[in-house]
């Protein structure tokens, strides 16, 4: 016998109810959520550090789109495996290889405000001494300003950019640095120790003096640096005073050989005269001079050269070589 329309409706309505009573059994043997201090608090910015201006800078997240506008930033950046969130550079940032076809935006003391902010990025590294920091933060864009000079600058960077990127371990790179810093130290002969010489960064002449990076790396090579501590670690020099300090050394990049022999005075120097000088070509410049994850290799590059030009023993005093 066929069920009338009414006892259809009501099978229907007792599965439905059924499937209800079912479903709410389900629900009640599923654990209740805990509660936890996390999820009663507010969300926490994701990153938050204190750049070299002393300046607290909150990101809601770690950056994908980033502006870099130091060499040595970009380096670090790219050391730390996160080359693909660069949108933009400087026109001096050119290593590795793919960072010299991202967009280029001026220099880095003076870059080209409207192309930064076409590049929409979350946020600009820079170093503290660009002229367009206060520029850029008018405008909403958000910066982290960062400027190592030293060995102790380089790993506290090196930290920093980090933490910006959300990357654990950013530090594995110094150590790295500073242990083929130091296998490149056990590379130097003894003979070239105590070599005294003269660092040109540029035609200023600006000379690396003995707190800078530079500097301290050539004093971890056994090399004595003819800048007092005193003058700063890059100081704009008189040229005289490099001729009285007659360096038995001179390194010094192709960009700054031009004209180094017409300096008064300067035909005189020993250095000179003997041929002891490393000059440097633009791809090995651009290593020495920035503070970032290639100073291994500048470390490398600076113990080849005392090397080659050592001064002989006995002209270097016994006090010296001991």
């Amino acid at each position: 016998m066929k069920p009338t329309p009414v006892r259809r409706i009501l099978w229907v309505i007792a599965i439905v109810v059924a499937l209800g009573l079912l479903m709410a059994a389900l629900a009640r043997a599923q654990p209740a959520p805990q509660s936890s201090p996390a999820n009663d608090r507010a969300p926490q910015p994701a990153v938050q550090l204190t750049d070299d201006r002393g300046r607290v800078v909150s990101l809601p997240r770690p950056p994908q789109r980033i502006v870099s506008l130091l060499p040595s930033l970009t380096e670090t950046i790219c050391a730390l495996e996160q080359c693909h969130r660069l949108v933009g550079v400087d026109r001096y940032s050119n290593w590795p290889e793919a960072v010299s076809r991202l967009p280029q935006v001026g220099g880095g003391l003076d870059p080209n405000i409207e192309a930064i902010v076409a590049l929409r990025p979350d946020v600009v590294l820079m170093a503290t001494s660009s002229r367009a920091l206060a520029r850029l933060e008018s405008l909403g864009v958000l910066v982290v300003a960062l400027e190592p000079k030293s060995h102790a600058d380089v790993q506290r960077v090196m930290g920093k950019v980090g933490q910006v990127l959300g990357v654990p371990d950013a530090q594995r790179v110094w150590r790295h640095i500073d242990a083929a810093v130091e296998a490149a130290a056990q590379s130097v002969p003894p003979a070239a120790r105590g070599t005294r010489v003269y660092f040109e960064v540029n035609s200023g002449p600006y000379g690396a003096g003995v707190s800078s990076f530079i500097g301290e790396t050539l004093t971890r090579l056994g090399a004595r640096n003819i800048l007092p501590a005193s003058l700063g670690p890059f100081p704009k020099l008189n040229p005289e005073f490099v001729v009285r300090a007659d360096p038995d050394l001179i390194m010094v990049g192709t960009r700054s050989m031009g004209g180094l022999n017409e300096r008064p005075g300067w035909s005189t120097m020993r250095a000179l005269r003997e041929q002891r000088l490393c000059v440097f070509p633009p791809e090995e410049a651009d290593v020495l001079v920035r503070p970032g994850p290639r100073m291994a290799e500048g470390a490398r590059i600076m113990a080849r050269c005392l090397a080659s030009k050592a001064v002989p023993a006995a002209r270097v005093p016994a006090a010296v070589r001991q």
